[in-house]
């Protein structure tokens, strides 16, 4: 039996005027979706526990099997293993996004306009987040590139009950009111502004606002924790797993979870990805002999953050025919058994831009089982609702999956 998450990020969202009413999971043509529907198993689940943060990191943990109320400590850490960054036990890592903010007056007066800088390139972010570690860092605290806005601040013997906002949840906002608060609050809140006060002149900056896009002119730091311990996938599960993902986050869950974490040719962390190039890396990670393959896409939570429809219906049609549709090939033409998994990691509707913590819509499909969840003949946020089935701790959903048939009733529950 071979198994295969498909987690396309923030997918989940509300009715939408501009989509005559339909939520872009409705209003999307995702045939193939749609298809596994009619044959397969819908139901809701929450992946967000109660009194924790709507975030990728809490609920990727969940949906990769995880408990977040026993093992999350905060996003940070996994974006560091994702990254290849040995957290030491004195240290602590932020999150450390490249933003656009006014550039005007005061820097607690200015607004967040971007929270990822235009999404600005890896090569230009590379270059800022060098200049950053030249004028910023120092014996204890040290700055590392990633990918596109995403970065890393390492602080050895930082705080880690500092009140940090994350950047996406302020846009079009005064920013003095989200600055860091509580212990180390003014060190963190220093570097930012300083950071602010070189940036905005620096070549790369200067190109970008020529050519008519945001500046990167400002570092903004969250999501901060200290080094995490996961019981390995393979002992959890029993399955040789691996993690295909653009975004140092997954790969690091994936990392410290002692999975494979194959490179992705072409995987970019937003709507431009190589949705098939995914495909066919998973499918590459079957035959090689891994047992169960998760594959995460973060365009749909982008294109959610940025409020914009059109992006967010065109990422789902491309997850459905470019990736689900590539996999079901692949599946269906080499191996006589195989199971699926399709669902978002948490709602990120068009209309707030950013994270909820409600229930999200699941699929299960596998290569025999039919009409298992209701009978319906769409996949989406409404129909999953109807059919009852609920899952009331995300963290056991994969579980389910993995054993279903044979777990019995007790992870599902009629509601």
């Amino acid at each position: 039996m071979k198994a295969v998450v498909i987690l396309a990020d923030g997918m989940a969202d509300y009715p939408c005027p501009e989509l005559g009413g339909k939520t872009p999971l409705q209003y999307a043509h995702t045939p193939f979706m749609n298809a596994l529907a009619a044959q397969g198993e819908v139901g809701m689940v929450r992946t967000v526990p109660e009194g924790l943060p709507p975030g990728s990191d809490v609920a990727n943990l969940s949906v990769l099997g995880y408990d977040p109320r026993r093992y999350y400590t905060g996003r940070a850490p996994f974006e560091a293993a994702g990254m290849g960054i040995e957290l030491r036990q004195e240290d602590v890592a932020f999150r450390c996004n490249l933003v656009t903010v006014s550039g005007e007056g005061p820097f607690p007066a200015q607004i967040m306009r971007d929270y990822s800088a235009g999404e600005v390139t890896t090569t230009e972010a590379q270059e800022l987040m060098n200049a950053v570690q030249a004028r910023l860092g120092r014996e204890d605290i040290k700055f590392y590139p990633g990918v596109s806005y995403r970065h890393l601040m390492v602080w050895r013997h930082g705080p880690t009950d500092t009140a940090l906002t994350p950047p996406h949840d302020i846009t079009g906002r005064v920013i003095g009111e989200y600055l860091p608060r509580g212990p180390g609050g003014d060190v963190l809140t220093e570097l930012m502004a300083a950071s602010a006060d070189f940036l905005h002149a620096l070549p790369v900056n200067l190109d970008r606002v020529a050519a008519g896009e945001k500046p990167a002119n400002s570092i903004w730091f969250w999501g901060q924790g200290v080094k995490p311990r996961l019981i390995p996938f393979k002992t959890r599960f029993g399955l040789a797993g691996s993690v295909v993902a653009a975004v140092d986050l997954i790969k690091g869950i994936g990392t410290i979870a002692g999975m494979r974490v194959p490179v992705v040719p072409g995987a970019t962390g937003n709507i431009h990805t190589d949705y098939r190039g995914k495909a066919r890396v998973a499918l590459a990670e079957l035959a090689g002999g891994q047992d169960f393959v998760f594959i995460h896409v973060e365009a749909p939570d982008e294109a959610g953050h940025q409020g914009d429809a059109e992006a967010k219906v065109k990422a789902i049609e491309k997850v459905d025919a470019e990736l689900l549709g590539e996999v079901l090939a692949g599946l269906r033409q080499g191996y006589a058994s195989w199971r699926l998994l399709l669902l978002p990691d948490h709602p990120t509707p068009l209309a707030l831009r950013t994270h909820t913590d409600e229930p999200v819509p699941f699929l299960i499909a596998d290569y025999h089982r039919t009409a298992a969840g209701g009978g319906i003949n769409v996949f989406s946020e409404a129909a999953a609702r109807k059919t009852g089935v609920f899952i009331a701790d995300g963290w056991r959903l994969l579980d389910y999956f993995i054993n279903r048939g044979h777990s019995g009733p007790q992870a599902a529950r009629k509601s």
